[in-house]
């Protein structure tokens, strides 16, 4: 996997992790796009991709998320309102349903996941500035795999995360577990749901915690709603 990460961001080291084909009509968010760089590739308006995609803010894209750049099931492309951004581009102004969130959208398919540790939540999802969820608990306290997979990364090589686990789960799931103490697991091995991969400590960070993250086709959502209830 990626050994040398030095200016590698989580989102990019999960994009690499999950970089499987997309299917046709669909598109992977590369580096430097926007969304109105894509649209134009795909000769189809920014909000027709917005709307497709639930988003409710154009300009919250992140590298590796898998776009949907034709109609859903034959339906009609419609240009509806978009706005100029002053610099020649496009920008959608789609109008978004109720508690809509771009990043805790539900997905297509479902995963069913257990609590990766024991402990108690101190920070939950917004899909801004937490991209996941932060569990609490005594240094050491056994951190399991959420759900069978294949371990894609094994490592302290990005700043911030301090020792990282990241799991593939299948062509559309990945999970990443940070700040451990202590991984038990190396790169390319299979895992079962429940099974102890890593130990609870405070790498790269000022307390002991698990950081937890759920992906969806690359794309951060909230792992709460894949968790059972506790």
């Amino acid at each position: 996997m990626i050994k040398r990460l030095a200016g590698v961001s989580l989102v990019a080291l999960i994009a690499a992790c999950g970089s499987a084909p997309v299917g046709p009509g669909f598109y992977r968010v590369e580096r430097g796009d926007t969304l109105s760089k894509i649209a134009r590739s795909h000769r189809q308006s920014v909000q027709s991709i917005a709307r497709w995609n639930n988003l409710t803010n154009p300009d919250s894209i992140e590298v590796g998320q898998v776009l949907r750049v034709e109609p859903p099931n034959g339906a009609a492309a419609t240009s509806g309102a978009v706005r100029s951004n002053g610099n020649g581009s496009a920008s959608a102004a789609p109008r978004p349903a109720p508690g809509d969130n771009a990043s805790s959208a539900a997905p297509a398919s479902s995963i069913s996941l257990v609590w990766p540790t024991s402990g108690n939540v101190i920070r939950s999802f917004d899909g801004a500035n937490s991209k996941g969820i932060d569990i609490s608990a005594p240094v050491g306290t056994p951190v399991v795999a959420a759900a069978a997979g294949t371990v894609v990364y094994a490592g302290n090589g990005l700043r911030g995360y301090g020792n990282l686990l990241i799991l593939k789960h299948n062509a559309e799931y990945l999970t990443a577990y940070a700040h451990n103490r202590l991984l038990l697991v190396k790169e390319g091995e299979t895992v079962a749901q429940g099974q102890k991969i890593a130990e609870m400590g405070d790498t790269d960070t000022n307390r002991v915690m698990l950081h937890f993250e759920l992906r969806y086709q690359g794309r951060s959502i909230d792992p709460s709603r894949a968790l059972p209830p506790r």
